[in-house]
């Protein structure tokens, strides 16, 4: 709005100067023609009192073009009269300062002294006899200028700010319902999408209004699709602990054939000292089996409602479980966990579980019968890595990129790789990240990189 109301004022002025110079032109023409048929006469004889009294007479008869001075020369530029004669003398020669600061138009004008010059060559008979020199007050033309120029600035300000606060409400107005929409898509980056209320929907069938809808609808759509996929996830779990039900029924039902029958021993041979005891000390080891498998099941599959650090029994347990599975598919399980017992790290040991669980169910199935498989789980101050390995012929991309990629979306939309999106899912909200990769004899390597939260501690045993 500035640009165009000085664009405007710039072209009301220049048209403005240009008719006040034609105007001024006009009059200066009218003057010295006038002028001109009256000292004619005068100049030819010389007379320099007709001259004169011509040049008092034209300066109250022209009064609109506010002569200031006239001078009248003979054909040899020495001045016959003047109309201020104590300025220029009668006879005298005319200085050159008259003679030069005329330009080529009619009237040239200085803006500094605010005057107007203007020159007309008498001629009679083809001759000339002589010049009229005329000096004008031109400062009305600039004050008209001046005044026209504050009346543009305070209507074109005037106009341009009502316009420009018009524009402000009205792109306001336009943009209110995009903030709206900007609020919901930012507090939807940092937390769960929340659709707009429908008091916040403009009424009507207008874009703002479908575009509204549309971001609801997506809303509703992605809270569906986290739904489904955290149903699809304990399905997947479910899944993995039928897989493992039939080898923990073999694990739980041999020791309880040798609990049946230490008893039955017991009952017939009882008073015996050395049957009795060792009855009794299979019945002991029989029912430790029994509780070590029972525990390892419930710490792995029950929700964790603790933030229990991470020990290396939680990664043992994972093998006790996963043993009557290797045991079937006749599969070799290389196991290398570098810290004791005794050491607590800094994270919570039930996620890491899962996924440890989760992967090693993978390359299990992965693998070729009597494959190998392998856990590798190191700690520094700062980090803990797991690497597990497989046999396999080799991870597909889209599979990868559920644990890769920066949206595991298409894959688990898909319905595939559940397990492998619950280990992303543990590994994003634990702080870290994984990486795959081949290896160099076949298979490949999964790489678990979990930052821990603090100093590692050693743990008291009571």
């Amino acid at each position: 709005m500035v640009i165009i109301s000085a664009a405007i004022s710039e072209r009301v002025l220049d048209r403005l100067s240009r008719m006040q110079e034609s105007f001024l032109n006009g009059l200066a023409d009218f003057y010295l023609d006038g002028l001109s048929s009256a000292v004619v006469p005068a100049v030819l004889r010389e007379d320099v009192w007709e001259v004169f009294d011509a040049l008092d007479r034209s300066s109250t008869s022209y009064t609109s073009l506010a002569p200031i001075e006239t001078i009248v020369t003979g054909p040899d530029d020495r001045v016959l009269a003047a109309s201020d004669p104590s300025q220029i003398a009668t006879f005298s020669e005319l200085p050159a300062a008259y003679r030069d600061r005329h330009g080529a138009g009619t009237v040239t004008i200085d803006e500094t002294a605010l005057t107007g010059f203007a020159r007309r060559d008498l001629v009679y008979q083809g001759e000339a006899i002589g010049t009229i020199y005329a000096t004008f007050d031109v400062s009305h033309l600039f004050a008209e200028r001046r005044e026209i120029l504050i009346t543009l600035l305070a209507t074109n300000g005037l106009l341009a700010a009502l316009f420009s606060l018009g524009g402000f409400v009205l792109v306001q107005q336009m943009i209110g319902p995009m903030r709206v929409l900007e609020d919901r898509m930012r507090a939807a980056a940092h937390g769960a999408a929340e659709p707009i209320p429908s008091c916040d929907i403009p009424k009507g069938d207008g874009e703002v209004s479908g575009l509204f809808h549309g971001y609801n609808a997506l809303v509703h759509a992605e809270r569906e699709r986290a739904n489904f996929a955290m149903q699809l996830a304990e399905e997947e779990k479910l899944s993995s602990l039928g897989r493992l039900a039939s080898g923990m029924a073999h694990e739980i039902n041999n020791p309880l054939g040798g609990l049946f029958n230490a008893l039955d021993t017991l009952k017939r041979h009882g008073e015996t000292p050395g049957v009795r005891e060792a009855s009794i000390s299979l019945i002991e080891r029989g029912l430790a089996g029994i509780r070590d498998v029972v525990q390892a099941a419930l710490a792995t599959y029950r929700p964790e409602r603790s933030q229990r650090p991470l020990t290396a029994d939680d990664l043992d347990d994972i093998r006790l479980l996963l043993k009557p599975e290797f045991g079937r598919k006749r599969q070799r399980l290389g196991w290398t966990v570098s810290w004791s017992p005794a050491l607590e790290l800094p994270i919570r040991g039930g996620p890491i579980r899962q996924a440890v669980l989760n992967l090693l169910l993978n390359a299990s199935a992965v693998t070729p019968d009597e494959g190998t498989v392998t856990l590798k789980a190191a700690s520094t101050e700062q980090l803990l890595t797991i690497e597990i390995g497989d046999g396999g012929p080799g991870m597909p991309l889209d599979i990868a990129g559920i644990l890769v990629d920066p949206d595991p979306g298409p894959a688990v939309r898909a319905g595939r790789g559940l397990g492998l999106w619950m280990v992303r899912r543990v590994v994003d909200d634990l702080g870290g990240h994984a990486k795959i990769a081949p290896k160099a004899e076949g298979g490949t390597v999964v790489t678990l990189l979990l930052p821990l939260q603090g100093g590692i501690a050693e743990a008291h045993a009571a």
